[in-house]
């Protein structure tokens, strides 16, 4: 069991990492971003908490550096390409806009992984991932095309977050969090959500002409 749950770790870690190298690359050549503003602001927060406020042992503490530093360049896409997503909003307003987001954001998940998590990253993580997955979809709604996103980051997300979902489950932690009936819900809402996501871009892409 131990080495399945270290496979589904390397899975998450490798797909996670993929999707996050996607995203930077398809925003700096579409000059766009990829993943939702809102999404953006609680994953660098989960990001920075557990990378430097409350590290983890071993692996993982080297892995959330890295991903914080990619969400830094995803970070700079949004700042760089943002405001021509909002152009309801006037471009003095955006950048402020953006500061307080992330002002709000990383004090509310620092609250509810004391409240829900005892301090740990394990529901925090699943239930952003899984409003994350509601909000490509809204973008991809809102955008009326697939701009800023692909097949390639919409198949990297839903297999890293499928991954991370069965090593919580086939860990040797007996935190009973990890197969609660809450964790169950976030497992298969974002399994679910990422599926669809993936089914409707696929079909705006042949729909959208080239």
């Amino acid at each position: 069991m131990q080495a399945v749950h270290t496979v589904f770790l390397l899975g998450t870690g490798v797909f996670w990492t993929a999707a996050y190298v996607l995203l930077v690359r398809t925003g700096l050549r579409e000059h766009t971003y990829g993943m939702p503003v809102v999404a953006f602001a609680t994953n660098i927060s989960w990001e920075f908490m557990f990378a430097f406020v409350r590290p983890p042992s071993g692996v993982m503490h080297a892995v959330d550096i890295v991903w914080f530093c990619f969400d830094l360049a995803i970070g700079y896409t949004v700042v760089r390409y943002g405001r021509s997503e909002f152009p309801y909003l006037p471009r003095r307003l955006y950048l402020p806009a953006l500061a307080a987001l992330l002002l709000l954001a990383y004090p509310g998940m620092q609250v509810a992984s004391e409240q829900f998590d005892e301090g740990g990253g394990t529901i925090t993580a699943f239930g952003s991932n899984l409003a994350m997955s509601a909000m490509f979809l809204a973008m991809l709604a809102a955008r009326r095309g697939p701009r800023g996103q692909s097949t390639g980051i919409a198949l990297a997300k839903l297999l890293g977050t499928a991954c991370a979902s069965l090593a919580m489950l086939t860990t040797a932690d007996p935190a009973p969090r990890h197969d609660s009936a809450l964790m169950r819900y976030l497992y298969v809402g974002c399994f679910l959500l990422d599926l669809v996501y993936l089914a409707a871009l696929r079909a705006v892409r042949r729909a959208v002409p080239r």
